[in-house]
């Protein structure tokens, strides 16, 4: 660690007020695609007992009607948060009929961009928008990408953190300037460091050939019906993820709050002139919001996004100008398709300490070259992450990746000393050893794991991801929910239906002032 990163953690560890990262706040968003027992995506609709996907709290989808999403409450324990998706998952299951929740990030057999259902949200004027924004993203990047599932870990620290780390650095500025900077510090490390999660969590090394359309995109080929990277750790973070070419030349900046929400709002009203050989409206029908470069703000793709939350109808790059950062979303986690749920507390545990780390580490600004340095190091590790040879670029200097992730881990011990604090065991210190021992031994890691699974059984990648849909189908159908948790969850569904109604009900503007008022919010909105 460097000297100002090693003082901020002795500070902290010697502060009278022990314990308090106890109080920070952590929350999941989990995708599955619904599938049938042929491993096809399920072309139903979003069944009616699990409520509407537009206001349900905790159940909705994500681009397609077939991609489920769930959310977890903010919680300061990660067992409560792990309880409480088994409790969601095994829900759906006894809601989905016969079909499953395909256990991995890459897709399901695609049958080309048809087969895949985009997501409906009703007759309201904020469901059409939900919906055209993803009909946009279908004729921007197709669909194929879109159907790509992912894990996001929403992370907060306590206002009890923030003082006490405002007063141990002799900060004078108001607590959510404060806040808002220090945040911008650990997203700015996380880039510089978070390929470490795709390398150690990335599950994703082979793909099924129909999501290129059989089209060799470098590949090797793994059998007749799958290609795969040798030493592959996340082809979902890869180039063949979602990608737009034209935001490489946006420079979103994130070295602090004001510049971070001015250059993303510039490319929001910025017209893209292949965008505009679309068309917003041809013939009557709707095929994206915008023609800019980016239709709205979760358009642009990247590892960690600044979050705050939004009021109704409010823009998310005005809740952070009118808020300041909140929380954290990282972006990073594939689908663990060994873990029912799709991660594991050891997991969130590591990741967790890598988030204090960036926050505790100096952070100098990125400068543009540095920044392709980030992008270059990020796609190296989706693609080539096992080799154990494998160089990485740390601010100019060539470092293999498996000693730059050692002397990562070497520092996290000590932060682990941090979030055990006040605990009766260790959880952050027994994550991180053992995900030290991944980097030495990378036959470890989930996506080693993955291709010595599919060669093991001789399986192709359907075959071998059916298998985990089918073990976690009866691992969730084995749960026995307990009356009130299910009492919970259907008065949940049946209040979201009647909330949709309620909005379609009280909409008075026709879609296109909805919209204009929409894209019109000013600063002081």
């Amino acid at each position: 660690m460097v000297r100002n990163a090693e003082k901020r953690l002795a500070s902290l560890l010697n502060t009278q007020q022990r314990g308090l990262l106890r109080g920070s706040l952590k929350g999941l968003e989990k995708e599955s695609l619904r599938v049938d027992r042929d491993g096809h995506i399920a072309q139903t609709p979003h069944p009616r007992a699990l409520g509407s996907s537009l206001t349900h709290p905790w159940i909705t989808t994500d681009y397609s009607e077939a991609l489920l999403e769930f959310i977890t409450p903010p919680e300061s324990e990660t067992g409560n948060t792990l309880g409480f998706l088994e409790d969601v998952h095994t829900f759906a299951y006894h809601n989905i009929g016969d079909e499953l929740l395909w256990a991995t990030s890459m897709p399901c057999i695609v049958g080309g961009d048809a087969s895949i259902p985009i997501a409906w949200y009703g007759e309201s004027n904020v469901g059409w928008m939900k919906h055209i924004y993803r009909r946009g993203l279908d004729w921007r990047y197709g669909r194929a990408m879109q159907a790509i599932s992912g894990i996001h870990f929403n992370y907060s620290f306590s206002d009890a953190f923030w003082e006490v780390l405002r007063e141990h650095e002799g900060d004078a500025r108001d607590l959510q300037t404060f806040v808002s900077d220090a945040y911008f510090r650990l997203i700015r490390n996380f880039q510089r460091f978070g390929w470490l999660v795709p390398f150690l969590f990335g599950a994703s090394p082979a793909v099924c050939k129909s999501f290129t359309g059989g089209q060799n995109i470098d590949f090797h080929d793994f059998d007749e019906h799958t290609f795969y990277e040798p030493f592959g750790t996340s082809l979902r973070m890869s180039d063949i993820g979602y990608k737009n070419n034209a935001q490489a030349a946006l420079n979103i900046s994130y070295n602090d709050l004001d510049s971070y929400v001015r250059t993303l709002e510039r490319a929001i009203a910025t017209p893209d002139p292949e965008w505009q050989r679309i068309g917003t409206r041809v013939n009557g029908e709707w095929r994206q919001l915008s023609t800019n470069t980016l239709q709205i703000e979760n358009e642009y793709y990247s590892f960690v996004r600044p979050k705050a939350v939004a009021r109704s109808g409010e823009r998310p790059s005005r809740a952070l100008h009118r808020a300041g950062v909140e929380y954290i979303e990282i972006r990073a986690l594939d689908l663990n398709p060994f873990e029912p749920l799709g991660v594991n507390a050891g997991q969130l545990h590591f990741l967790e300490a890598l988030l204090v780390y960036c926050l505790l580490e100096d952070s100098p600004e990125i400068s543009a070259r540095e920044q392709c340095s980030i992008n270059h190091n990020q796609g190296q590790v989706a693609r080539y992450g096992r080799d154990p040879e494998l160089v990485l670029d740390d601010g100019g200097t060539p470092v293999r990746l498996r000693d730059w992730a050692e002397r990562i881990c070497g520092d996290l011990e000590t932060i682990a000393e941090l979030l055990d604090q006040t605990r009766p065991d260790t959880p952050y210190g027994d994550a991180v050893r053992y995900y030290r021992d991944s980097v030495r031994d990378a036959d470890r890691t989930p996506s080693a794991q993955v291709l010595a699974s599919m060669r093991g059984h001789g399986e192709n990648f359907i075959e071998f991801a059916m298998r985990q849909s089918r073990q976690h189908e009866h691992a969730f159908k084995e749960h026995v929910l307990d009356p009130e948790t299910r009492r919970r969850l259907e008065e949940a569904s049946r209040t979201s239906l009647e909330e949709q109604a309620a909005i379609e009900r009280r909409d008075t503007l026709s879609f296109e002032e909805y919209l204009a008022r929409y894209f019109d919010q000013t600063e002081t909105a």
